[in-house]
Order: structure tokens, then C-alpha cells, then sequence
């Protein structure tokens, strides 16, 4: 009798580890981990997966600029067989390859945040960032009353979400102000120190520049620290970009005269849902466009500014 009872829990056991009742693995491989852009991503990520009954996998390079990391992070994934990827592109032209193999072992493929040089995937999840960047130019723009001159502190070449960004940027700038001169463009490279360094290079070439804009997180808070530096806080009309706990206070200060935010949150949650879609046997859109909002500090207050700019995290990630 005993001998019959270890025996029918064995094969419940081995039952159990060979059913179909394992959650479908779904590899969400960001660009970086270090900016809280991508934990709202992760967040959103996560509440996708637990809404759908999945198992998120997420892996991405501790650096945006290590593209060469995430390259490996997406072939181990296509090794694991995993049942949907989700990638947000470091680089548009060296991800093709990777996720053409992995559209190839036949794993489902949404792009977000940054596109790809290649259409073989399923979806692309992103922040209109070109219209991002257009408003962005606009508020500036306008701040400036139309005339004087302003620089860009950039993102890094090859990253097409902020390349998009940057040319929006420079589009309405030709087209609606034409009083205003972009004299100086320089790359932070995704790190606050090198953006920092940047914004001091422009700021003593241009010692009398009017306005900034700036593409990212770290290309923000870098030239913020620039320009607290110089005591010229506040004085230089800017405009930023995504948004951290600091830059909501630099923007309370008037550091900042407004951010161009996105909805990390949303693009991580609606990017897994596409996933989620292509597995019950739906059919998720090519290509879904997300919208940014510029948010003055008039507009922290607001319940759906506040809920936006501090999603909780903790609810997901246990932060």
C-alpha cells in the first residue's frame, strides 16, 4: 500500500513538470537597467505578465551603449526556446541580425521603445517620438519668444528612438522658428557624467546661449548639473526629456521650464500584451504608437500627471 502511494505521487509529480501547465516564458530585454525609465517599463512588463499568465524573463545590459551585451542577452534567450521576446533596440542597425534569428526559430517578436533597420517581427511598441521631439522644440520655442540660440545635449548615434527625437526637434525649429539657431549639438552617450561634460563644452563655447534641450533621462540631469554649476540654473529656458524623482524637483525649481514625458509604464504593459495576443492565437497590430506630453510645473499636481510621472513600482518589482 505504501509502495503504491510513493508511486501514484511520483507520477503526479513528474505529471506536473511535464503538463501543459507551465506559464509561457516571455524575454523582455531592455536597452539599459540603470534609469527608472526602464524600471516603469519592467513594472508594466510585470503587470502584463501576471494579467495574462506569463512568466516574464527580465535581462538587459547594465549599460545602453553595450550593445554587443544585449546581443547575447537575446541568442541565450533564442537558445532557452522562449515563447515570446520583446526587445527594445540599443542599436538599430547591429539588433537586425539577433532578432531575425529569433523571428526565424519562429519566437513571436515585438520591438518597442527604439526601432530596427528590418521589418521581420511581429509589433513595434513606441513613444511617437518624432512628435515627441516636435513638441519638445515647440514648448522651447515658444518659451523663447522665437529668437536667440540653443543646443541639444543628445542621446548616442545609432539609437533610433532618440535619433527621432532629435530630428523632430530640428524640424520644428526650421519650420516654426525660424528666429532661433541650433549653434551646437553634442552626444552624451546615456551617461550623466559625459552629458554633464557636454553641456560644459556648449556652455563655454556659447556663453551666451538662451535655451537647451535635452533627448533623455541622463542627457537631462547631466546638463542640469552644467548648468548648476555655472550658476545658470533657471536662466536658460529648457526643456528636458523622461522624467526621475530629481528631475520632478529641478522642475519644481524652475531647473527645468518643462519635461517631454513618455508612458514607460504603458509601452512595457501594451509590448507583453502583444505577446499575449499572438500566443491565444490573436492577431496584435503592426505597429502601435504611444504619444508624449510636455508637463510644465503647473501640472504636478494634477492626479493623471502624478500617476504618471510615479507609477508604483513596488506593487511589481517588490521596490
Amino acid at each position: 500500500m505504501r509502495r503504491a502511494a510513493l508511486l501514484f505521487l511520483a507520477l503526479a509529480a513528474l505529471s506536473a513538470g511535464c503538463g501543459g501547465e507551465r506559464k509561457k516564458l516571455v524575454a523582455v530585454i531592455p536597452k539599459g537597467t540603470s534609469h527608472i525609465f526602464w524600471l516603469s517599463i519592467q513594472a508594466g512588463a510585470v503587470a502584463a505578465g501576471q494579467e495574462f499568465g506569463l512568466e516574464i524573463l527580465w535581462n538587459g545590459p547594465a549599460l545602453e551603449t553595450d550593445y554587443s551585451r544585449q546581443i547575447q542577452i537575446v541568442d541565450s534567450m533564442i537558445a532557452r526556446r522562449v515563447d515570446g521576446m520583446v526587445v527594445a533596440a540599443a542599436d538599430r542597425k547591429a539588433l537586425v541580425q539577433p532578432i531575425e534569428r529569433a523571428t526565424a526559430a519562429g519566437i513571436p517578436v515585438t520591438v518597442f521603445d527604439s526601432g530596427l533597420e528590418s521589418e521581420k517581427f511581429m509589433s513595434y511598441v513606441a513613444t511617437n517620438n518624432f512628435e515627441a521631439g516636435q513638441l519638445g522644440g515647440r514648448a522651447l520655442g515658444e518659451m523663447m519668444g522665437g529668437r536667440g540660440t540653443v543646443a541639444v545635449v543628445m542621446h548616442m548615434p545609432g539609437s533610433a528612438s532618440t535619433m527621432d527625437r532629435e530630428r523632430g526637434f530640428d524640424d520644428v525649429m526650421a519650420r516654426e522658428f525660424p528666429g532661433i539657431q541650433v549653434v551646437a549639438r553634442q552626444y552624451g552617450m546615456s551617461d550623466r557624467a559625459k552629458s554633464m561634460a557636454a553641456a560644459e563644452n556648449i556652455l563655454t563655447a556659447h556663453p551666451n546661449l538662451n535655451g537647451i534641450f535635452a533627448s533623455t533621462e541622463p542627457s537631462s540631469t547631466g546638463s542640469v548639473l552644467a548648468l548648476k554649476g555655472r550658476g545658470l540654473a533657471g536662466k536658460l529656458k529648457f526643456v528636458a526629456f523622461d522624467s526621475n524623482e530629481a528631475m520632478i524637483e529641478d522642475l519644481k525649481a524652475g531647473n527645468y521650464h518643462a519635461m517631454v514625458v513618455q508612458d514607460p509604464f504603458k509601452m512595457g504593459y501594451e509590448a507583453v500584451k502583444t505577446i499575449a495576443d499572438k500566443l491565444r492565437g490573436q492577431a496584435p497590430p503592426k505597429r502601435m504608437d504611444l504619444h508624449a506630453r510636455v508637463i510644465r510645473r503647473e501640472d504636478l499636481d494634477k492626479p493623471d500627471i502624478k500617476t504618471l510621472l510615479a507609477p508604483d513600482l513596488k506593487k511589481y518589482l517588490n521596490q
